[in-house]
Parts: structure tokens; sequence; C-alpha cells
């Protein structure tokens, strides 16, 4: 007779089955594209400027950031996703990125494991973003665990994330949604930090943006189609045929991280914008924040580079610079301001 395990258990179980299948196998969309290649930046063949005079600062959400660059959530409440979250909280600060965690529900149902979320020591001056389900809020949660784990983190604000559709395909998934737009309007009118909307991969849409917006959210990450499918991710978790099948087939699901921003933009002008889903170098980085993002989100190269080494993971950070740089040099423009008012990204399709 198998002994039943704990809700505590079975979470850590995931989150390391995720690593290991976000790392091993191959769960990227294969027909849905982060849809930025249907554009192309005008190539300037004179940039009349000086290489070292590129500035690629920025604000976002009142803090100061060295590149326009997040380490999207990715994990905790591992042994090993506690190295992995040192090792990108100690690149973050060496290049002044933000940096998001993976969810958090596992360190409130199991604190022993909060200190593998626990990065601020190692990022004491890197714009920090918590993160819980939002869905979790029809479950028991409230003001109290959401202020745990901005406590745990010594947040900047708190990422509540959408994912509906992995919710559909997890294994005992949770999925009652209902109600949750005036909860997190209440969560948002009482929190004392921030709080950002963002999906997993399947994109959130401009109407959806405009209701969250309303709701008191400070940001939206698109977080669109064209990345890791969780979808896939979880078929590879199925328990049964039904959820294997239910995640091949919702495998290429979801909004294009490009349409989202442009969507989103033209209803939301100003509202804190971060791109992610699908970005997988600093090309994608230039033309999301071209489109209109404020800041660029990443999480697969962080992972892999993170689970390989610490110098895979600086490496990382200083292409990603370079990237960027060679697209505001190429482009004519001296900072990301003069690259989102330049209008040298053309659609090309």
């Amino acid at each position: 007779m198998n002994t039943p395990i704990s809700p505590s258990v079975a979470t850590q179980i995931r989150k390391a089955d995720h690593i290991r299948i976000c790392l091993e196998e191959d769960v990227q969309f294969q027909q849905t594209t982060n849809g930025l290649e249907d554009y192309r930046f005008s190539h300037c063949c004179l940039p009349e400027l000086d290489h070292n005079d590129i500035d690629l600062s920025t604000t976002f959400l009142g803090k100061q950031l060295g590149a326009p660059l997040l380490i999207s959530s990715m994990t905790g409440g591992t042994p090993e996703a506690g190295m992995i979250n040192r090792r990108l909280a100690e690149v973050a600060q060496h290049y002044k990125f933000a940096m998001g965690v993976g969810s958090q529900r596992i360190a409130v149902e199991k604190p022993s494991v909060a200190d593998t979320f626990a990065v601020r020591k190692y990022a004491p001056d890197v714009l920090l973003f918590a993160n819980l389900g939002a869905v979790q809020l029809n479950y028991d949660y409230g003001l109290d665990e959401c202020l745990r784990v901005v406590d745990i983190l010594e947040a900047d604000a708190l990422i509540l994330h959408l994912n509906p559709l992995q919710e559909c395909i997890q294994p005992r998934g949770d999925k009652n949604f209902r109600g949750l737009l005036d909860k997190i309007s209440k969560l948002c009118s009482t929190l004392q930090v921030p709080v950002i909307a963002k999906e997993v991969g399947n994109g959130i849409s401009a109407t959806m943006a405009q209701k969250l917006i309303a709701a008191g959210v400070k940001a939206i990450d698109v977080a669109g189609a064209g990345g890791t499918s969780w979808a896939k991710v979880e078929s590879e978790r199925a328990e049964n045929p039904l959820q294997r099948r239910l995640g091949r087939t919702f495998a290429d699901w979801g909004l294009p991280t490009a349409e989202c921003i442009t969507s989103i933009r033209a209803v939301a002008p100003t509202v804190p914008l971060i791109a992610s889903g699908g970005l997988r170098h600093g090309l994608d980085v230039a033309k999301a924040l071209a489109l209109g993002a404020n800041i660029a989100g990443l999480a697969m190269p962080f992972l892999q580079a993170a689970a390989s080494s610490e110098a895979a993971v600086y490496d990382l950070g200083e292409i990603l610079i370079a990237e960027i740089t060679t697209v505001l040099f190429c482009t004519g423009n001296a900072t990301i301001k003069q690259l989102q008012c330049s209008g040298s990204l053309e659609h090309i399709k």
C-alpha cells in the first residue's frame, strides 16, 4: 500500500521535475513563435557615436537598473534550485539586472526551504520580485501569505502569476479561477509593494491587461508564447493518458510575445511593461524594447547557464549586454530611450 505524500513534498517533487524536464527534454513551442522574427532593425552604416558612450541603464518601478534585463522567475524550494538562485542573484547584482524567483508557495507550506529563495544577501541592490500563483488566493491564501513571501525575499514587488492552462494539465492542478480579479484588486489596495501580473508562457491580451491595470496591478509581464511550453512540461509529468494528451494538444497554445507587447501598448501606453516569453538573446531583447516594453525577461538561457556553472551565468550576462549594445550602436542610438523613439524597427511581414 502506497503511503500518501504531503502537499509540501509533492510541491518539492514538482519543482525538481520542472528543472529536470526543462533542461533535459524538448519542451519548447514548435509552431508558435514569439513573433519577433517579423521585425527587423534598419541598419545605420554611420552611427555618429562612440561605442563607449552607449548607456544601457534604465529605471523600472522606481529602481535603477544597469541594463533593461530581468532574470525571469524560475525556481526555488530544492537544494539544486537554491544553488541556481544564488548564482543568478550574484550575476544580477554584478550587472544590476532585475530578478524574480519561482513560485514561493512551497516556502509557505514548508518554511524550512525558504532559504532557497532568500537571495537578498547575494543581491543587496537588485530589483527583486517575489512570486505566488494568483489562483492561490482562492485556496486560503491572502494578505498574510503574500506578505510572508515578500518578507522572505525582502522583495521590491510581488509577482502574481496567471497559469490557467498549466493548472488544467498539471496533476491535481488548482483550477478554481472564479472571482480572482476582485481578490487581486483587494490585495493591490492593501499590499505595501507593487503587484505585477505575469503569465507563464501563454500571453496576456490587451483586454486582460486593461482589467488587471484597473484592478490595481502596477506592471504587466506579458510572458507570451514562443519559448518554453508549460503544457509540454506538464505532459512530461503526466500521471495518466488524459493529462499527457492535453499537454500535447495545447503545446502551442497562446499569444505570441510580440503581439502581446504591441496590443497592450496600444491600450495602455504608460503601464510598466515586461516582455518575456521565448526571448533567447540580446537582439530579441532589443526588438521587444523597441516595440514598447520597458525591460525584457529571459528564463531558459539563464537556467541553462546557472545549471552549468557560475562562470556560464556571468558569460551570459556579458553576452546579452554586448548584443544589446551592438543593436544600439548599429541603429545610431546611444540610450534605450532613444532606441524606443527612433522608429528603427520595421515590420517586415
